[in-house]
């Protein structure tokens, strides 16, 4: 009875076993291929549950159904200008054809090897067919922002304004796309997408970039600093043109004011002292007095003619100062 007992378990053991490996599940993220001896036999099993193979003999490969990613490592290489860039591509692909796949690349480190080559050698091509301006704008439509305090002074130096293009970025991607979809294709692989994450100058040449763009701000700093100090040259012409003819304006009208004062002074004199002949003979008088102040001076020397109307009060005065009446034109006596 232990005999057969053990027996009886052995055989149930022994069944359970055999039952386990040829049940297998697959999950609603894998689709299997089904190998016996290594190789693929059947349809790919792409639809999710539990499923059967023959025990011991056939094999479960799991695949992802999934969209996957490929994310290189960042490679430089050179445009058509000759400028070396490092460029860092990434992309998203699937698996759509088992089979194929599984006879091809069997794994996914095999098809991210592949496609390190393949996304690799496309990408050297379409950067080497293109100016770095090319790649780094995005579209060829692309319109900058101005600061609008800068409108003029980017007029003048035409700053802001964008180089030409004739494709962009977008369709340099396009063009990898294309040129590896088709190439990744046998291999079961559809490629969803590709994309720049990163572009940036190469190490040996960022210093001569950088100092070429320190370069050109500094010219077109010294432009502006150029165009400044002529408009200050000519602001401060303008203030000198301006302040001369001020002071003229005002000097002109002080000498009209002062003639017209004058004018009117000698006209208030000329009907104060007009009235009889005895006082225009004394303002004639104290006119002359008023001149001697002018032009007679200390250690002055003054050489008059005995005709002269500034004499004639100098030689009718007496000894002792006094001019004398008699011979003074218009004296009262």
């Amino acid at each position: 009875m232990k005999i057969g007992q053990i027996a009886t378990l052995a055989v149930l053991g022994i069944g359970t076993y055999v039952l386990m490996s040829s049940v297998y599940t697959v999950s609603e993220v894998e689709q299997m291929i089904i190998t016996q001896f290594g190789k693929p036999v059947g349809a790919p099993v792409t639809s999710a549950g539990l499923k059967i193979k023959v025990p011991f003999i056939q094999e479960v490969n799991p695949i992802d159904k999934r969209v996957l990613e490929w994310d290189g490592n960042p490679s430089d290489m050179p445009t058509k200008d000759k400028l070396y860039i490092s460029v860092d591509l990434f992309a998203r692909w699937r698996i759509t054809d088992p089979l194929q796949y599984f006879l091809r690349l069997r794994d996914e480190r095999s098809a991210q090897s592949r496609l390190d080559d393949i996304l690799g050698s496309e990408t050297r091509n379409a950067v080497a067919k293109h100016e770095l301006i090319e790649i780094i704008r995005t579209t060829k439509d692309r319109v900058p922002l101005r600061d609008a305090l800068l409108t003029d002074a980017e007029r003048k130096l035409d700053m802001g304004s964008l180089v030409p293009i004739q494709k962009g970025r977008k369709q340099v991607e396009q063009e990898i796309f294309a040129a590896a979809a088709e190439k990744v294709r046998v291999f079961g692989i559809e490629l969803l997408d590709i994309r720049f994450k990163r572009i940036n100058y190469n190490e040996s040449v960022r210093p001569k970039i950088y100092d070429r763009m320190i370069s050109e701000r500094r010219q077109i700093a010294e432009r502006f600093l150029s165009e400044g100090n002529g408009e200050a040259a000519r602001i401060r012409g303008n203030r000198v043109r301006d302040l001369n003819k001020i002071q003229s304006e005002a000097y002109r009208q002080v000498e009209e004011i002062r003639g017209v004062a004058d004018a009117k002074a000698t006209e208030i004199y000329a009907g104060a002292y007009n009235q009889s002949p005895e006082a225009v003979a004394f303002y004639e008088f104290t006119r002359t007095m008023q001149s001697y102040k002018s032009i007679i001076a200390e250690n002055t020397t003054l050489v008059l003619s005995t005709d002269s109307d500034l004499f004639k009060f100098l030689k009718s005065m007496t000894p002792g100062g006094d001019v004398d009446p008699v011979q003074t034109p218009g004296a009262r006596r």
